[in-house]
């Protein structure tokens, strides 16, 4: 892939919101000592702010219509789990990215939400400013309000490029939240299990 490849949707107008954006990047790249009338530049404070709306396009979701009823009777009781769903956020201390995986677990009480719905909704809270304790709190209890679950377990592995590319500059370091809801937090043999299958995987 070239740089040109990445210069798509330019050719339509700018919202409003966008276009303000786009001043304020090109503001940004005056501060670090850029031209913004360079030629490799000319487009970029929209490409930037069309960039970052499509980061942040959390905000603009709610949890009510992504679900949108994707929700089945079930006599199953045992432990549904979804692995290695990959995320993307922005660290709201630096607004650099930070990404990996998340593992959802829930018990079922009566129903199920659709599959996709459980990445979508890793989805919706990823993509606004973050901290990592607060997305793995958010997602937990966001499938505990729709499902009715008796307990929720949520657990994220992520790299921080705000570690990586400056302070410490430590590539290799990780960091693992988890948040336990219901059954999981109160049973230590459900959480045992829930661990179990993570590490067994």
């Amino acid at each position: 892939m070239t740089d040109h490849d990445c210069h798509t949707d330019d050719d339509y107008p700018a919202s409003d919101s966008e276009q303000r954006m786009a001043e304020d990047f090109t503001l940004i790249i005056r501060g670090i000592g850029e031209d913004p009338a360079r030629h490799g530049l000319t487009g970029t404070p929209l490409r930037a702010a069309r960039a970052m709306a499509y980061l942040t396009r959390g905000y603009e979701q709610s949890l009510e219509a992504l679900v949108n009823g994707a929700l089945f009777d079930t006599d199953n009781d045992e432990m549904v789990l979804v692995r290695d769903i990959e995320f993307y956020s922005l660290c709201e201390h630096h607004l650099l990215p930070f990404l990996g995986k998340c593992h959802v677990a829930y018990l079922p009480k009566g129903r199920v939400i659709g599959l996709s719905k459980i990445a979508r909704i890793v989805d919706m809270f990823s993509r606004r400013l973050q901290i990592q304790e607060t997305l793995t709190r958010q997602i937990a209890e966001a499938i505990e309000s729709v499902t009715d679950a008796r307990g929720v377990a949520v657990v994220m592995e992520a790299r921080h490029l705000c570690m990586m590319m400056r302070g410490v500059e430590k590539q290799n370091a990780t960091m693992t939240t988890s948040m336990m809801l219901g059954t999981f937090r109160e049973d230590a043999r459900t959480r045992a299990e829930f661990m179990g299958l993570l590490r067994g995987g």
